[in-house]
């Protein structure tokens, strides 16, 4: 049986080089750290990273990685879940694979029952702040690390 559209996959050592292989386009390696960063991050966060390839039929297409519960001031006074990475493939953009991929972490967190989706963006005109806009993200007038702070309602 063929699957049909976009689907998520668990990182595993079957599909870790391909998890591996995606790259953005050179114009926005500024803005989002490379897979392997990810990665890492998520086995020294256990239980906070939720890592995900994103595939079309047999292609990989990008890769994904949310953050669950994660204490955001590191004060124990917040904890937020969100999109924590967000990598389509160079050749990939544009044909739904980001909306598929935001659409799948909200569906997760409200599984987990989840009210909000954070995100953040670095600004600027070749940023990716028109793409969450365009999601319904707001942001909340915070930044983090410089960049932009989102909240996508999920209620």
């Amino acid at each position: 049986m063929t699957t049909t559209g976009p689907r998520l996959e668990e990182i595993t050592p079957r599909n870790l080089d391909a998890a591996l292989g995606i790259r953005v386009r050179p114009d926005q390696e500024h803005a989002v750290a490379p897979v392997v960063k990810s990665l890492a991050e998520a086995y020294v966060h256990p239980g906070h990273a939720w890592p995900r390839l994103i595939v079309d039929g047999d292609r990989p297409v990008g890769f994904l990685m949310a953050c669950l519960g994660i204490d955001w001031y590191e004060d124990g006074s917040a904890f937020r879940s969100g999109l924590w990475r967000l990598n389509i493939a160079a050749g990939e953009q544009g044909k739904g694979y980001g909306r598929f991929a935001v659409e799948a972490v909200a569906a997760e967190l409200r599984r987990r029952g989840g009210e909000e989706l954070y995100v953040t963006w670095h600004p600027g005109p070749d940023g990716p702040e028109g793409f969450y806009l365009g999601l319904g993200f707001r942001p909340n007038g915070e930044t983090s690390g410089g960049q932009t702070v989102g909240v996508l309602e999920l209620t």
